[in-house]
């Protein structure tokens, strides 16, 4: 019967905190988005490279987002809630309550964005010491990490650090805030942390970095409960925190994951049958998930542990329990994108065309181009403009965060045909920034065959058949856009038991759509571009040289 049916359906509620937004989805148990909601949350940039947020500011649109996307919803068959958000540092009191992490004493600025680089000294003192856990971070701690995020607030912010109570990763603290235990995810602290899931912390580097208080009170400040992503965290949702949610009291809450990890659970354990790829009846280590946003992230799973220099990991069972993960990442993509073209002269002529003509200023660009490419194909319009993409730094696989962005070739043009040009050339050079760190993989020992994308960018056609000409790999889209969402609800369903194990749920609710293969004949163009694109940091290391000898 109809209706017998319905009460059947098993729904899921994953919930995602972006760099700039917070966003949730119903989900069914076929992986299927059944309604989604957004809503911005705020970012301060007191001074260059300082980011913050307000913990209370993202728990609101949490709540208020959720509330949304179970409108009308039976809350009898809403099983799970997963979250996943950004790897941003919050700090609280022992009563839970903001800290300011400015020294303008702002309290309910108590987060350190993910993205923040304030701690350069802090990280570059880090690395000097050589400890063991940094082999498993590429041999470099990066500045977006933890430690050197805690070490700043000692140094600068003594009345804070007096003060603290806890140290979340934003991902635990939203758990936490959901069902009041303290727990922390085996995914934050283990990629962000410097947590092993064999020994634990290591009492040593927490020592020689100087945060040895720490250590003091057993970790009671950074974490001392761990849990495996999608293991239930406590009796579920708290009462308060269901009527803020509008959800059920009770239901079960999954230990969370980064928003990238969170992409990578949604796509890389998709059934791949009768697509024709490469990676079909071969294991899952042979796929790269790519989360495209703000920034990127390059997830590589193996059997045993592979230590790629300049490459994040080997993390053990960070994303997919058993599998140990190497991350690779770009720090600004999205936002490199949005920089370029919103900067350009020609922007407002760009922005009036595209509203004229009711399209994104995107597909303005990329249908722009297919009229200025006359018969060749749209990628050797930049034979003559080059891009060096590291204009916040490299976090893989060079590790230099002093890195700066470079163009080659650039004219007295003003017009849109030049903007069309340099947002090509950039897009390009993003993909030969994959490229370069899918091949200090492989050279490690990854064998990759095929590119998993999700995340906003992934929505852009010109983006994802760069990747795929550039790198030479068939990229396959996730069927539903918003696979960070799924990747979220999935642990909701690991939480609520509906499911054996995560790796189940995956090949359950994550589908493939689309599958862009490469063009091999532009092969021969692109290994040329490629060429080019390491000379640039080759010489941009050299002037540097130069100008240092003064």
């Amino acid at each position: 019967m109809p209706s017998e049916q319905q009460t059947a359906v098993k729904y899921y509620v994953g919930v995602d905190v972006g760099s700039a937004s917070v966003r949730a989805a119903l989900v069914d148990g076929a992986g299927t988005v059944l309604a989604h909601a957004e809503q911005p949350i705020q970012v301060w940039e007191p001074q260059p490279d300082h980011y913050e947020q307000s913990s209370a500011d993202i728990w609101a649109a949490c709540c208020s987002v959720t509330k949304e996307v179970v409108r009308g919803v039976d809350a009898s068959q809403i099983r799970g809630l997963g979250f996943d958000a950004t790897c941003s540092l919050v700090v609280v009191d022992k009563q839970f309550q903001p800290l300011a992490v400015n020294s303008e004493g702002q309290s309910h600025r108590n987060v350190i964005m993910w993205m923040d680089h304030r701690a350069a000294s802090q990280v570059k003192r880090i690395n000097a010491t050589q400890h063991r856990v940094l082999s498993y971070v590429g041999g470099a701690m990066s500045v977006e990490m933890q430690p050197p995020k805690l070490l700043w607030i000692k140094e600068n912010l003594p009345e804070s650090w007096e003060k603290v109570g806890y140290f979340f990763d934003l991902p635990d603290f939203l758990s936490w805030k959901a069902t009041g235990v303290t727990a922390r995810s085996l995914c934050t602290v283990v990629c962000k942390w410097t947590y092993t899931s064999d020994r634990g912390w290591d009492d040593s580097f927490w020592k020689m970095i100087g945060l040895e208080d720490l250590v003091k009170d057993k970790y009671e400040k950074i974490g001392n409960h761990v849990l495996s992503p999608g293991e239930a965290v406590g009796k579920g949702l708290t009462a308060g925190a269901a009527q803020e949610l509008g959800l059920p009291e009770g239901i079960a809450v999954a230990a969370s994951l980064i928003d990238a990890h969170a992409g990578g659970l949604g796509v890389i354990g998709a059934d791949v049958k009768g697509h024709n790829l490469p990676c079909e009846n071969q294991p899952i280590t042979s796929r790269v998930a790519m989360i495209c946003g703000t920034s990127s992230c390059h997830m590589g799973v193996s059997e045993s542990p592979i230590f790629v220099p300049g490459v994040w990991g080997p993390y053990f069972s960070a994303m997919v329990p058993g599998l140990w993960l190497n991350e690779g990442g770009q720090s600004a993509t999205g936002k490199l994108i949005d920089h370029v073209v919103r900067g350009h002269v020609a922007f407002p002529e760009l922005e009036a065309k595209a509203e004229a003509s009711a399209h994104s200023i995107y597909t303005y660009l990329n249908s722009h181009l297919d009229l200025i490419k006359k018969s060749l194909p749209v990628g050797f319009l930049t034979v003559d403009l080059h891009v060096w993409p590291d204009f916040h730094g490299n976090r893989s696989p060079l590790t230099d965060l002093t890195l700066k962005g470079m163009v080659v070739g650039l004219t007295l043009s003003r017009g849109l045909d030049e903007l069309a040009l340099i947002y090509l050339a950039t897009i390009q050079a993003i993909a030969l920034g994959t490229r370069h760190i899918l091949e200090a993989m492989q050279a490690a020992g990854h064998e990759i065959t095929t590119l998993f994308l999700c995340g906003g960018l992934s929505k852009n056609p010109l983006f994802v058949q760069m990747h795929a000409d550039i790198t030479g790999k068939p990229v396959v889209l996730s069927k539903e856009v918003e696979s960070v969402l799924v990747g979220a609800a999935i642990l909701g369903a690991c939480a609520s038991g509906d499911f054996a194990s995560i790796q189940e749920a995956m090949a359950k609710m994550g589908k493939i759509g689309k599958v862009v293969q490469p063009n091999h004949e532009h092969k021969r163009f692109y290994d040329k571009k490629y060429k080019v694109f390491l000379k640039l940091v080759e010489h941009q290391r050299e002037y540097r040289s130069i100008m240092n000898s003064l």
